[in-house]
Protein backbone atom coordinates (compact mmCIF):
# COMPACT_ATOMS: atom_id res chain seq x y z
CA UNK A 1 0.00 0.00 0.00
CA UNK A 2 0.89 3.27 -0.80
CA UNK A 3 2.28 4.82 2.29
CA UNK A 4 1.26 8.74 1.64
CA UNK A 5 -2.40 7.78 1.18
CA UNK A 6 -4.06 8.03 4.77
CA UNK A 7 -7.22 6.63 6.13
CA UNK A 8 -10.23 9.23 5.38
CA UNK A 9 -13.08 7.46 7.77
CA UNK A 10 -13.37 8.67 11.59
CA UNK A 11 -12.09 8.78 13.88
CA UNK A 12 -8.70 7.77 12.42
CA UNK A 13 -9.07 11.33 10.57
CA UNK A 14 -10.15 13.64 13.04
CA UNK A 15 -13.49 15.59 11.13
CA UNK A 16 -14.85 14.62 7.47
CA UNK A 17 -12.74 13.62 4.48
CA UNK A 18 -12.71 16.44 2.08
CA UNK A 19 -13.35 16.23 -1.30
CA UNK A 20 -9.49 16.82 -1.61
CA UNK A 21 -8.31 14.74 0.75
CA UNK A 22 -10.67 12.15 -1.18
CA UNK A 23 -8.95 13.45 -4.59
CA UNK A 24 -5.51 13.82 -2.90
CA UNK A 25 -5.55 9.81 -2.06
CA UNK A 26 -6.97 8.93 -5.67
CA UNK A 27 -4.14 10.58 -7.37
CA UNK A 28 -1.72 9.05 -4.90
CA UNK A 29 -3.47 5.74 -5.82
CA UNK A 30 -3.44 6.00 -9.67
CA UNK A 31 0.13 7.62 -9.43
CA UNK A 32 0.71 4.46 -7.33
CA UNK A 33 -0.21 1.93 -9.49
CA UNK A 34 0.36 3.27 -12.88
CA UNK A 35 4.16 3.86 -12.11
CA UNK A 36 3.60 7.67 -13.01
CA UNK A 37 3.85 10.61 -10.94
CA UNK A 38 3.14 13.16 -14.22
CA UNK A 39 2.12 10.89 -16.99
CA UNK A 40 3.40 11.86 -20.49
CA UNK A 41 0.65 13.97 -22.77
CA UNK A 42 -0.30 10.94 -24.51
CA UNK A 43 -1.15 9.01 -20.95
CA UNK A 44 -3.35 12.31 -19.90
CA UNK A 45 -6.86 11.34 -20.36
CA UNK A 46 -6.75 7.41 -19.68
CA UNK A 47 -4.71 9.09 -16.11
CA UNK A 48 -7.28 11.77 -15.40
CA UNK A 49 -10.19 9.30 -15.50
CA UNK A 50 -8.89 6.32 -13.50
CA UNK A 51 -8.32 9.49 -10.81
CA UNK A 52 -11.60 10.74 -10.98
CA UNK A 53 -13.16 7.33 -10.82
CA UNK A 54 -11.30 6.07 -7.67
CA UNK A 55 -12.13 9.58 -6.18
CA UNK A 56 -16.09 8.77 -7.06
CA UNK A 57 -15.45 5.02 -5.67
CA UNK A 58 -13.87 6.41 -2.56
CA UNK A 59 -16.78 9.20 -1.80
CA UNK A 60 -19.16 6.10 -2.64
CA UNK A 61 -17.33 4.27 0.16
CA UNK A 62 -17.21 6.61 2.69
CA UNK A 63 -20.95 7.72 2.00
CA UNK A 64 -21.80 3.53 2.83
CA UNK A 65 -19.72 2.80 5.80
CA UNK A 66 -21.08 3.44 9.09
CA UNK A 67 -18.68 3.89 12.19
CA UNK A 68 -19.95 2.67 15.15
CA UNK A 69 -23.24 3.70 14.90
CA UNK A 70 -22.51 6.34 12.58
CA UNK A 71 -21.94 7.41 9.13
CA UNK A 72 -18.32 7.83 8.40
CA UNK A 73 -19.51 10.76 6.10
CA UNK A 74 -22.59 13.33 6.35
CA UNK A 75 -24.13 14.87 3.55
CA UNK A 76 -23.39 18.34 3.43
CA UNK A 77 -26.09 20.64 4.85
CA UNK A 78 -27.88 23.52 3.02
CA UNK A 79 -27.20 26.69 4.22
CA UNK A 80 -29.82 27.72 6.95
CA UNK A 81 -31.58 30.64 5.15
CA UNK A 82 -31.64 27.95 1.53
CA UNK A 83 -33.84 25.45 3.94
CA UNK A 84 -37.60 25.53 3.49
Amino acid sequence: MCRTIKTLRPPVLPGEATEEDIRAAALQYVRKISGFRAPAAHNREAFDAAVEAVARATAELLDGLEVRGRRARTEPTAPADARP
